[in-house]
């Protein structure tokens, strides 16, 4: 039940981006959910191996070569969906670091609603 109460979550988090930020286009709710999936595999899949491999430009950059993985993962999701669209690079990082705050507050929100009770 977490897992999907995070996946509609993020995909509406996704919505929410295409909504702010102009240069993120999602057709619809459904194309969002498809999107966060995608998304989801590339960062579990595909992302550890690209920060390992760029693991002395992430040192050398003291980390902020982490933004732009994030956002070539942002614009392979966009590159792979139909119903998903990055217009270039600037806006995949920007849309990227968005989707990722999102991603923060709902984990965080998530991690409260589904956690046992402490007595």
């Amino acid at each position: 039940m977490k897992i999907i109460a995070r996946w509609l979550l993020l995909a509406a988090a996704l919505l929410l981006v295409a909504h702010l930020y102009p240069g993120v286009m999602v057709k619809s709710f459904g194309q969002a959910m498809i999107a966060a999936f995608v998304l989801g595999l590339l960062n579990t899949l595909v992302r550890p191996l690209l920060v390992l491999l760029t693991l002395p430009v992430t040192l050398l950059t003291l980390g902020l070569f982490l933004f732009v993985i994030n956002a070539l993962m942002f614009w392979a999701a966009a590159w792979v969906l139909d119903g998903f669209a990055v217009t270039g690079f600037a806006a995949a990082l920007i849309g990227s670091v968005l989707y990722s705050l999102c991603g923060m507050v709902i984990d965080v929100a998530v991690e409260r609603i589904f956690s046992p009770a402490s007595a």
